[in-house]
């Protein structure tokens, strides 16, 4: 491959705190970017911009979207001012539409916090065009497959396809497990994944509804877990190539893991 090629991502963003009180996440992300080749441009599937169409926003100077309520100040303050990548987005919708997906291109849409939270760990100088990839709940973890593989090819030129989403995320347990303790179902949950992606099976994961351990208390709703089905697509063959990096448990049922991968190389 050329020196340019990157591994796909898949990372757990947390709360919004977490741009505040980065964790063990944070450097984690720090250390991962500092063992890439700079990519040219980033294109994030975010668990926060969801809908029925694949939509690519191609907006030249992002806004900075804070899309959340009842946190501190300081978090409101918070900036992303990375550039955008009009024309890489009209090139992602293109692929997209290729592969009979039928995306639609948004001129306007900023960057949510499921990608600006993750990329001030990752790139803080903000100095890389970015561009956003909406999901498609009702479509399912094979359509979001799909989507990965349709823009595969990309990672050959110098581009990072991320997922972000949370590898567990049940907010019904927020409150539960506040003054510690751990939710019963993370680490079956959460090993299961690392297993079947060491294993390269896709069919599993894509079916992790049914076969997956707890499945239903890890993820009540699909939308945090189906960035992983695209970054795993986004890998552009079966076998994955998933290196799990551990960013630990965030208020007791948040898991934090960060996976890369790539691919047949």
């Amino acid at each position: 491959m050329p020196s340019t090629s990157l591994p796909s991502l898949y990372i757990s963003h947390g709360s919004p705190m977490t741009a505040l009180q980065p964790g063990a996440v944070g450097p984690r992300l720090a250390e991962l970017a500092a063992a890439l080749p700079r990519p040219r441009a980033i294109v994030m599937a975010s668990a926060h911009w969801l809908g029925r169409t694949p939509t690519v926003s191609a907006a030249e100077r992002p806004r900075t979207i804070h899309d959340f309520g009842g946190f501190p100040e300081a978090l409101y303050q918070l900036q992303y001012p990375a550039p955008g990548a009009p024309e890489l987005a009209q090139d992602v919708a293109a692929r997209l539409a290729a592969a009979g997906l039928s995306p639609v291109i948004d001129p306007q849409r900023g960057l949510d916090h499921g990608a600006w939270v993750p990329l001030r760990f990752l790139y803080p100088q903000a100095d890389i065009p970015v561009l956003q990839l909406s999901i498609q709940p009702a479509l399912g973890p094979a359509h979001q497959w799909a989507m990965g593989r349709a823009l595969a090819p990309l990672r050959d030129d110098g581009v990072l396809l991320v997922g972000s989403g949370s590898i567990t995320h049940n907010l019904h347990d927020w409150h539960h497990y506040a003054q510690g303790g751990q939710a019963p179902y993370v680490l079956p949950f959460i090993q299961w994944v690392e297993q079947k992606l060491h294993a390269d099976d896709v069919p599993a994961l894509l079916d992790y509804r049914r076969q997956a351990p707890f499945a239903e208390q890890a993820h009540p709703t699909d939308e945090h877990l189906l960035p992983l089905h695209f970054a795993m697509g986004a890998a552009g063959t079966d076998r994955l190539g998933a290196r799990r990096i551990d960013a630990g448990i965030d208020m007791g049922f948040l898991a934090m893991d960060i996976y890369r991968f790539d691919g047949a190389a």
